[in-house]
Formats: structure tokens, sequence, C-alpha cells
């Protein structure tokens, strides 16, 4: 059994700046709506020509950059998306080749907006029992399956990867780890059409089944009802009270929802990270996207505990405690 910690981090978001203004347009609203409700301000939107795996391999580079690891040490790579290049082969296959990891197992892990706590989860799995080093990326690309003219989503979310570099000894210690599905509520964030219970035809794409749908107001009240309680249950188990987490690095799902859970999590000596206000919500991208910025700006000081946390579709939540 060999300990893990997070010897890198990188993030990458594609050129393309889009203005709230520009995102609701079709929808009928405008900045200062966008603003008041989710208090994002812009958001990144892929080109053309990217699809999710080029975003992947972009942030993986950057990670294995400054985790001074090559793609050749790579053990395993676990890619956690809801938006992949294609339904098979999975996305982290051609990362595997775009990076060069010739001797890396590679897969996909679908846990929407909680994915990256559930693949870190998967491959320090791994790593604990065979060594090596693992890249996990988050990566989405929401904008090709949002409805134009859906303003409760189109204007949330925003294209981007992170990326974390896993291996033994050094670096940022992964104390624990804890992931929570909740299938009975699988109904409130969907794309209805595009595999085996209903495939994509004609009428499915004239009825707009292939775009993703939410109930927000189902979502918020599942976060404001139970990640207290679950974030409680997790530092209890821990071994940590709230006083002791110096940093909270959330899924980036709506800058109002994050003040107000913050608020009820009362982490009262811990700086709140968000990176929402220019990227929106980037899905399982959006946890490793915040931890590379803050971790590149100097944010975290040795020994520091900072506590990540997932939540979104499935309905799922996820939490990592890692020690700087």
């Amino acid at each position: 059994m060999t300990e893990v910690g997070v010897l890198g981090t990188g993030a990458y978001v594609p050129p393309r700046v889009v203005s709230n203004d520009e995102a609701g347009a079709a929808a009928g609203v405008d900045d200062a709506w966008v603003v008041r409700k989710t208090a994002i301000r812009e958001r990144r939107w892929a080109a053309p020509d990217q699809a999710t795996s080029d975003l992947a391999a972009a942030a993986g580079r950057a990670a294995l950059d400054s985790a001074g690891v090559t793609a050749e040490q790579l053990s395993v790579i676990v890619v956690a998306t809801s938006t992949p290049d294609r339904p098979q082969p999975p996305t982290a296959a051609y990362v595997q080749h775009l990076l060069g990891a010739v001797d890396a197992a590679a897969f996909d892990v679908n846990a929407v907006c909680s994915g990256e706590v559930f693949a870190l989860a998967a491959a320090e799995g791994i790593l604990t029992r065979r060594g090596g080093c693992a890249l996990v990326i988050g990566a989405d690309v929401y904008s090709r399956i949002l409805d134009p003219a859906d303003r409760r989503t189109v204007v949330l979310f925003g294209d981007g990867a992170g990326a974390m570099v896993l291996g033994p000894g050094g670096g940022a210690r992964v104390r624990n780890i804890a992931t929570h599905t909740f299938g009975e509520l699988s109904g409130l964030i969907e794309v209805p059409a595009g595999g085996s219970r209903l495939p994509v035809d004609r009428a499915a794409l004239d009825a707009g089944l292939h775009y993703f749908t939410m109930d927000g107001r189902a979502v918020r009240g599942f976060v404001e009802d139970r990640l207290p309680l679950l974030t409680k249950e997790f530092l209890h188990e821990s071994g940590v009270g709230p006083d002791d987490i110096a940093h909270f690095v959330p899924h980036q799902a709506n800058g109002v929802l994050l003040d107000t859970v913050f608020e009820t999590l009362a982490l009262s000596r811990a700086t709140l990270h968000r990176t929402l206000t220019h990227y929106g919500n980037t899905g399982a991208a959006s946890i490793p996207i915040t931890l590379a910025e803050a971790a590149h700006a100097g944010a975290f000081q040795h020994g520091d505990l900072i506590l990540l946390a997932g939540f979104g579709g499935g309905m799922a939540a996820g939490f990592a405690l890692v020690e700087w």
C-alpha cells in the first residue's frame, strides 16, 4: 500500500470569451439578469474544432509540467466527463494518445459535476495497490449540449479542463475521499436522448431531447439540504473540524448558491475559492481548474487543509481532503 499525493496541477480553458449578453441572447436574458441570478460574468466556449479530449490533453500537459512527471511515467489516466468526444471509445483513450502516455491504462468516469472527485478516488485506489503515477482530469464541453433558448442552463455553463498528477510521496497528501450517489433523484439533471434508453433520431432531435436539462429549483434544494450534513459527516470521518479547514474548493455551480452553502457550512477560517465569475460552471472541470488556479497563485501554504466538494447530476456528491 502506497500513500498518494497530488504532485502537480494544471488547467486549460479555450481562448474564446463569451459574454452574458451573447450567451443569453436567444434565451431573452441580459448581463444584469445573469449576474444577479448566478454571479457569472463570462465563460469560455470551445472552438468548433475542439473536443473534450483536446481540452483534457492541454490541461494534462500543464499538470505534468507542474509535477515534473513525463507522460511515459504514467500508469493510469482517468478522465471525468459527461460530454465525451463520442459514446465510445473512452475520451481517456484519445487523451492517452495525444499525450503519448503509451504505458497508461485509460478510462472515463461519469459522475457529472462530481466527476473529478470520483475519478480521484478511482485513481487513488489503483495507485495505493500498484504504485506509479496517475493523471486525473476533469473536462467538459457543455456548450455543445445546451439549448440556446433555455435561460435556466445556457448562461450557466462554460468549457474547460483541469488536471492533477497523483503519485507516491511528496506533494500534497490526499488524506480522505468520500463519494455518494442518490439514484432516486437521477431525473433532476439529464440529457434524455443519446443512450440505449432513447437513441438520437429525428424525433428526439426535433423535440430537443439531445439537450442538457436541469430542474434548477430541485437541484438547489438538494445542495442546500444534503451538502451541509454530508460535509459534516465527512469532516468527522476525516478526524478534523470545520475550523481546521483553510481552503474550500467546491464545484462552481452558481455563485449565489455557493455563497449560501459556504455560510451554512460555517468553515470559519476557510477561504472560498471561486473561478465561476470568468469561467462559469465547467462541470467536472470546475474543481481541478479552481484548485490549479489557486495553487499556481500561491494561495496554499504547507500544512493547509483543503476541502474539495463536488455535487451534481446523479444526483451525486464527492469530497476529498488534501493536506498541502
